[in-house]
């Protein structure tokens, strides 16, 4: 059984369960050498995105670090330090503006959520009506770009969708924005720029009082003194009835059934055998044309309830290109990711909107260890979960239909992704890219592919379709087989079609040298250099250079 609990990833303090008011120095770092010896001693399978030497490296600099910081500096540090693993369940139990303790965070008293053209108040109390539905444009005088780059390697995401969803409450909360450097001393209050009505001034907010904002998934509703900035007397079909977990409606003009489910969990009202039973009876005896699963807003729960959902979609009609579709979005976490995984790999579903939040294949299920002095609690991941193949796995999974949603269509109640769908027709989409374009490779078709290629690399609706990936992997595969030339010709290909990109000229300049022309890689591997000089393309040029060198 799988079981995300969310509040550990949206929750900002820590929870701490002794009674002293401070720690000593000599106290914290033994929680840290505890922490550390606790992950290389039952947890080293945890390192595939990050090494034990980085580990060590970052606990060292902590270590070395703890006398002269505060204790909000040194939690963020601990917290960034777990965050290294880059899994969503492997975290720090950062929960404290819920319940005030010892080691207090606080969070400001605005909700954040990035749309399409930026980032905005989604939600903030009566007491600042003019920030709401404001764009904001810096945070304490840095720009909000710039602090989301900063604040992120504290947050355990595994890709940037999963931070949009679910990490946008830690550019409210002035104990981590000052551990990271963004204020040079901690703050009691927050000032944001913003922009509104075309017009830019600053507000400073205070911390919220509530154990909590009003809301549900990351969204504020209007209670009590908070504010949303949309139109909440209707609401659009992905935020009606958030009091439930799943629910169907008939969309009788498309002739579309649509549900939004948003927890891998039972209803208390319905179990989601009987809900799903009910549903599908529905679309059998009304010859539903389109079936619309709504995810994006679902962080997972237990997953050994998705069977109920797959089964019932394999068994029925709807089940057919153009047919079955499935809403993602960075939300999309946990026992949902595999959910999503196994809709793709055994059904005919068009995925819509956004990559989901979560790696393809993961480690989830965590444990509770306590910090020995603080008592902290730090939740280490130690079940893989592989849905696909290890060669399939990747960042996310990504829509075939790519659909982000604006500011403006949230604060309309508007649903791009929705109003895509009831719009899809099959003109002109193509459901597997690299597969069509392969075939008009191996057909001949030189310039369809060269005019196909960059149509569809320019097209909003395959934003999520790494082109330059896809083919990078076509290439190597053919290095990998001994075809050194074809693999030149489509490397070659790749640097037309993305100019600017170091890794392209590093991979021609491989194949270049493996196909027997050293004087040509020599060359690229020197372009990739000017291009990335301080990267990893032009480390990598730089070791390949070496060889070519050694073998004169």
């Amino acid at each position: 059984m799988k079981t995300f609990l969310l509040s550990l990833i949206l929750c900002i303090t820590i929870q701490i369960a002794n009674g002293q008011s401070k720690l000593t120095t000599s106290q914290w770092q033994e929680d840290l050498e505890f922490l550390q010896k606790t992950i290389h001693d039952d947890y080293s399978f945890l390192f595939k995105k990050t090494s034990p030497e980085k580990l060590n490296a970052a606990v060292k600099m902590l270590h070395k670090e703890i006398p002269d910081l505060e204790d909000h500096q040194i939690i963020v540090g601990l917290a960034k330090i777990v965050s290294l693993f880059e899994y969503g369940h492997t975290s720090i139990g950062l929960s404290g503006w819920r319940e005030r303790t010892q080691f207090d965070f606080h969070q400001m008293s605005y909700n954040l959520k990035q749309f399409s053209d930026g980032v905005f108040i989604q939600g903030t109390t009566t007491q600042f009506p003019r920030a709401l539905g404001a764009k904001v444009l810096k945070i304490e005088g840095t720009d909000v770009d710039k602090v989301i780059e900063t604040v992120r390697p504290i947050f355990p995401t595994e890709n940037y969708q999963f931070f949009k969803a679910y990490g946008m409450s830690y550019l409210g909360n002035p104990e981590i924005l000052h551990a990271a450097g963004i204020t040079k001393e901690l703050k009691k209050q927050l000032t944001l720029t913003l922009e509104k009505d075309g017009k830019i001034f600053d507000q400073t907010f205070e911390p919220i009082k509530e154990k909590k904002f009003p809301g549900q998934y990351t969204f504020v509703k209007e209670e009590g003194n908070w504010l949303d900035a949309r139109d909440n007397s209707r609401d659009p079909l992905y935020l009606k009835h958030l009091d439930k977990i799943y629910f169907y409606e008939h969309l009788t003009e498309d002739n579309a059934v649509y549900i939004r489910h948003s927890q891998i969990q039972d209803d208390p009202e319905e179990n989601i055998p009987a809900f799903y039973d009910r549903v599908f009876k529905f679309v059998e005896e009304n010859e539903v044309e389109k079936l619309i699963l709504d995810v994006r807003l679902n962080g997972g729960g237990n997953n050994y309830k998705n069977k109920p959902i797959v089964t019932n979609i394999l068994r029925s009609r709807i089940n057919k290109p153009g047919k079955l579709f499935v809403i993602t979005g960075g939300h999309t976490f946990s026992a949902c990711q595999n959910l999503v995984n196994e809709l793709d790999n055994y059904t005919e579903a068009i995925f819509v909107g956004e990559p989901t939040g979560e790696n393809i294949n993961f480690y989830g299920d965590n444990r509770r260890v306590n910090l020995p002095n603080s008592n902290i609690p730090v939740f280490l991941s130690f079940a893989w979960w592989q849905d696909k193949p290890q060669w399939e796995n990747d960042q996310w999974l990504a829509p075939h239909l790519a659909v982000e949603s604006s500011f403006k269509q949230y604060t309309n109640n508007e649903d791009p992704a929705l109003e895509t769908i009831l719009g899809f027709t099959s003109e002109n989409f193509i459901l597997d890219p690299m597969s069509y374009l392969t075939e008009l490779y191996q057909s001949g078709q030189n310039e369809k592919l060269q005019t196909e290629s960059v149509r569809m690399i320019n097209d909003p609706a395959y934003k999520f379709f790494d082109f330059e990936d896809e083919f990078n992997q076509l290439g190597y595969d053919l290095l990998g087989r001994g075809d050194a030339q074809t693999a030149v010709a489509v490397f070659g290909f790749i640097t037309q079609l993305f100019p600017d990109s170091a890794n392209a000229w590093d991979s021609l300049a491989e194949a270049s040298w493996k196909s027997g022309d050293k004087e040509q890689a020599i060359q690229l591997y020197n372009k990739a250099i000017s291009m990335d000089p301080d990267g990893t393309v032009g480390d990598n040029a730089r070791e390949m250079l070496k060889k070519i060198e050694a073998e004169k």
